[in-house]
């Protein structure tokens, strides 16, 4: 096991987060989490043997937000594992977007995985994982990441892909706020680009900065925070055949 890993994430609704100490944990003894998804960029740790960059899926891509913020860390030769975690669909050129940051950025990548997370909009879809079965999956490519880099193999994974990447997911709408809001300012402290505004006057939500990661519906307290009824439906309906597929994660060495 590597004795420091740092883990660099952005995840608004905690699934990324949690496939990514999953793997964390399983391959290091000390783990520090960097939370990209604060507005103020956190200063990196300068202890650490490996790092590990985790980042969610947005209609194939990764969030806009997201690829900022990674491009802004500095690998300086550093290992690292990417993992780009997914709500069933489809990761499409997100994990090759990913792979092509952190080179960029100075990290060498040596392992690569596409993990399944319960869906942030529709959480039928994927409905409780990472589960039981997902945690051992992710523990056992912990344990063939260490052994490929105690064996002094740094090469990188071929992962899926295309370039030119597809286009970005565009941000159609944005939550609203229902009757019963306690204006407590949960949504907007969780929200990674600072959209929301709580006052005398209700909530307010810019619209143009709002890149519908969900973070300000999983952090409202009186659950009053959601999508607009027929974004949501409309969502729901689309998704609905995954509701019963198990899709598998997929690990790159």
């Amino acid at each position: 096991m590597f004795e420091q890993v740092v883990l660099y994430d952005f995840s608004p609704t905690g699934g990324t987060r949690r496939v990514g100490e999953a793997f964390c944990k399983a391959i290091g003894k000390t783990v520090t989490e960097v939370d990209l998804c604060s507005p103020q960029m956190p200063e990196q740790p300068e202890n650490a043997q490996l790092a590990v960059l985790a980042a969610p899926v947005f209609g194939g891509r990764l969030p806009a937000t997201a690829a900022q913020r990674l491009a802004e860390l500095k690998g300086k030769g550093l290992p690292a594992v990417t993992i780009a975690v997914y709500g069933t669909r489809a990761f499409e050129d997100a994990l090759l977007e990913l792979n092509d940051i952190a080179a960029d950025c100075g990290f060498r990548v040596v392992a690569s995985a596409a993990c399944i997370a319960q869906h942030s909009i529709v959480p039928e879809v994927g409905a409780g994982r990472p589960d039981s079965d997902d945690l051992s999956e992710i523990a056992a490519f912990a344990s063939r990441v260490w052994e490929k880099y105690a064996g002094a193999d740094c090469s990188a994974p071929q992962v899926p892909g295309n370039r030119p990447y597809k286009a970005g997911m565009a941000s159609l709408t944005a939550p609203i706020t229902l009757k019963g809001c306690t204006r407590c300012g949960s949504c907007a402290a969780a929200c990674p680009t600072q959209a929301i505004t709580v006052g005398g006057q209700g909530v307010h939500t810019n619209a143009d900065a709002c890149i519908m990661c969900m973070a300000c519906t999983a952090a409202c307290p009186v659950k009053v925070r959601v999508l607009p009824p027929e974004v949501q439906q409309k969502t729901a309906q689309k998704l609905h055949p995954l509701c019963s597929l198990r899709r598998p994660n997929e690990f790159y060495l």
